[in-house]
């Protein structure tokens, strides 16, 4: 409440407007450091949240380029001779397969016909021979195995 002398009176205590006046300059003043200091803060976090994503994508960058220089280094590197080493190789393990394979069911067709082709993809002409003498014995009315063994015989 008001009266003449400009004086607020607040339950029973009574402000003299010059008073009132220098505490709403103290608030505003207060208000004013307050905000500062949260703008502060607010500008701290978004220069911590730019220099994290500035790392994270620098690293990202970083961790594509050289997965792409190692796998284009590597192209350049490889040798036809390890391309036929690992040729030899593959059908050394495919021929072991099929002689596992027949250790458990030596009449197994599949594995017959796949050690054929095997031997003869590694030019063992004489080790093609048995294999292809059993699927004979196996199937008298195929005549693409006969003529596949007279052939390896000649």
């Amino acid at each position: 409440m008001r009266s003449k002398l400009g004086n607020l009176e607040i339950g029973a205590l009574r402000v003299p407007g010059k008073q009132r006046r220098q505490g709403l300059a103290m608030e505003s003043t207060q208000k004013k450091s307050s905000d500062s200091r949260v703008r502060k803060g607010d500008r701290t976090k978004q220069i911590f949240a730019l220099v994290s994503m500035v790392g994270f994508a620098g690293s990202a960058i970083f961790g594509i380029v050289s997965l792409f220089s190692s796998g284009l280094s590597s192209q350049h590197q490889q040798k036809p001779v390890a391309a036929a080493v690992s040729q030899e190789s593959l059908l050394a393990a495919q021929e072991r397969g099929y002689e596992t394979v027949l250790g458990r069911e030596p009449q197994n067709q599949t594995a017959l016909e796949g050690l054929a082709n095997v031997r003869l993809q590694m030019n063992n002409k004489v080790g093609a021979i048995e294999p292809l003498q059993k699927l004979v014995k196996l199937n008298p009315d195929r005549a693409d195995y006969k003529v596949l063994l007279g052939q390896v015989k000649k």
